[in-house]
């Protein structure tokens, strides 16, 4: 009896040529509800993700027979799981489907493929909080963390959803906690989605505060909301809109600038040249969806260009795939970027 399940393949099935037959013994320390989920759940994400094979299950055994390199597939994807399962952390629908991209992926040699597994991936723990542990839920958003941790500045770009600003924040919250450094500080540029803010009532910093909202969202799902105001209040933690930033040096601190698609190339400096000692940046933003006024460029979008290659300096980049909110959030994103290549948009 093995820790994981195994496969033995055996003769090719019916004498069909490239067929094989596999089979899965799961320990029985591991209830098989957590391997295939309450109702059978995973199961069916799984047969419905190899229509070709027929899955079956008795017991605790489980065979698989199909096109062999469906079959081996699959004996990878169980092992896979086992192994999330043996960290204590239960599988669900959505990580068995992105489980099984990363397969499909590496098997294939795209991109998107790589040497890490779907286990390493969903078992990299970035910050643990009031019951909940924040980790990356796809390739391209380990590969994103992993980047904080190696470069001093760091570029996420992607659509809505890719988690870029949400795990920003989580490692911005666990260098704090381990003390890398003394504070967070977090910043938007106030520019206008379509809004007027001139007609919300209040005082300067109350009608700057709708676009800081997410920010402060985000810090009370990694933070003891009673912290918060302590912690704001001594300077360990800062929320201010991107002109409080000019003329500043930034020591010993995390920096995260949020929404950068809305900075244009002056601003993208000025924030780039605050960068002090023991201090680490990462660039969050969208280049999709850029709400400066016409004909002003995005910083975002230019500085590619300009720092691309530069020491210390990384861009990752993700995409509809890596999108953490409903799935009908990635066909959304898909859709908007099939309607502006046909129509030549690209932002501004």
């Amino acid at each position: 009896m093995t820790q994981t399940p195994t496969a033995h393949d055996g003769a090719p099935h019916d004498g069909a040529r490239g067929q094989a037959r596999a089979h899965f013994t799961v320990p029985a320390k591991h209830p098989m509800v957590t391997l295939l989920g309450s109702g059978d759940a995973l199961l069916r994400v799984i047969e419905r993700s190899f229509p070709g094979a027929d899955i079956h299950v008795r017991g605790n055994q489980v065979s698989a027979v199909g096109d062999a390199a469906e079959v081996a597939l699959i004996q990878r994807l169980f092992d896979e799981m086992m192994l999330v399962l043996r960290t204590g952390q239960p599988m669900t629908e959505d990580a068995v489907e992105r489980s099984i991209a990363m397969l499909r992926a590496s098997e294939n040699g795209s991109a998107e493929g790589g040497e890490e597994t779907p286990a390493e991936v969903l078992t990299q723990n970035i910050l643990s909080s009031r019951g909940r542990t924040i980790r990356p839920k796809t390739l391209n958003q380990k590969r994103y963390v992993d980047a904080i941790d190696k470069h001093t500045i760091v570029f996420g770009i992607g659509p809505a959803g890719t988690g870029k600003t949400y795990l920003a924040m989580a490692k911005a919250v666990q260098a704090l906690q381990s003390k890398q450094v003394n504070r967070i500080i977090l910043t938007r540029p106030a520019v206008e989605a379509g809004e007027r803010l001139g007609f919300l009532p209040g005082t300067l910093y109350e009608k700057i505060d709708p676009y800081l909202r997410p920010l402060y969202d985000a810090l009370h799902d990694m933070l003891d909301p009673d912290s918060i105001p302590k912690l704001m209040a001594s300077g360990t933690i800062e929320v201010a809109p991107l002109a409080y930033m000019r003329g500043r040096t930034l020591n010993d601190a995390f920096i995260i600038l949020d929404e950068a698609q809305n900075t244009n190339p002056e601003q993208m400096k000025m924030f780039l040249t605050r960068l002090g000692f023991d201090s680490k940046i990462v660039i969050t933003g969208d280049i999709t969806q850029v709400d400066l006024p016409n004909g002003t460029k995005s910083g975002l979008r230019q500085v590619r260009d300009i720092l691309d290659g530069v020491q210390d300096v990384h861009f990752s980049t993700l995409t509809s795939q890596d999108v953490v909110r409903h799935k009908l959030v990635g066909r959304i994103v898909d859709a908007y970027e099939q309607y502006d290549s046909r129509n030549g948009r690209n932002g501004k």
